[in-house]
Formats: C-alpha cells, structure tokens, sequence
C-alpha cells in the first residue's frame, strides 16, 4: 500500500533540503509529540547508514520502529526504511528545484507486510485508504507549511 503526497514551498531547493535534513530538530519534534526517540549509530555526522529507533503508541499498544536513513543524496533526496514489528516502511523524501525561490516535496510511503498480523493491518488501512489518503495529505501540508514559515523567519 502506498500513500503520496506533494507539496510546494516558496524557499531555495538547498535551504529546504537543509532544514528537512536537521535530525536533531527531526528528533525534537518528536519527542514533543510523545514518540520517544534514540539514535542508535551514534555518529554526530549526516549520511547514509544513520539509524534510530522509535517508540510509539498505536491502536493502544506501545510499538517500535527501527529506522535506518538509506540513501542521502543532497539536495535531491532521502530514503528512510523502518521495520516496526512484521512491517517494512520505505518512505521516499523528493525535492525538485521549480525555480530559484520555489521548491516542491514529493513524499512516498509505502507498506510491506511480511506477517500475517501486519498483513491484517494493511488490509484494515487499505479499507479505510480515502480517509487516509486525505489525513495524510492534510498532515503533509501543515508540515510544508511550518516548514516555509520556519525558513521565511531565518531569511
């Protein structure tokens, strides 16, 4: 199952791929918003192999997530993959330069279950996928917006 959105933003394509690429701040996030996050590779510096582990609670039970950053190619793009219990996530992060002022994000999420209870759970959010689709997309565009505030206020 996949889930994309697409969002454009009035900043220069390397400000945007810089502050999306700020994991501390990618990880303070977070934690505001009760995901207990740790960074497992230990390694102060960005790029591919970075790993993290994620703590969550979803549909009343705690979960986690192992989360590895696979291909870091700035200022184009990231690819996350995360394994959360019988479920493999790929989220693809896409940045395309409009013009010199005016980026946009392409974000693709998609889910491969290898359990029978993931494969469960995808079919339960397949069923379910307009309602997802839009909250997802609603969710992206506040995200885009922050994002174009924060870097309008650093100008």
């Amino acid at each position: 199952m996949q889930l994309t959105a697409r969002e454009d933003i009035e900043a220069p394509l390397d400000r945007v791929f810089a502050e999306l690429s700020d994991f501390e701040t990618v990880e303070r996030q977070a934690l505001r918003r009760g995901i207990d996050v740790v960074r497992l590779d230990g390694v102060a510096g960005k790029g591919a192999g970075m790993q993290w582990q994620a703590g969550f609670t979803f549909r009343g039970k705690k979960r986690t997530a192992d989360i590895t950053l696979n291909t870091f190619s700035p200022p184009e793009q990231m690819v996350f993959d995360s394994v959360s219990g019988g479920l493999d996530v790929q989220m693809v992060v896409d940045l395309v330069a409009l013009s010199r002022t005016r980026t946009r994000i392409n974000l693709m999420t998609e889910f491969k279950p290898k359990t029978l209870s993931a494969r469960l759970l995808v079919q339960s959010l397949k069923l379910a996928k307009g309602g997802m689709d839009k909250r997802f997309r609603t969710r992206m565009a506040v995200l885009a917006k922050d994002l174009e505030d924060r870097l309008q206020r650093s100008a």
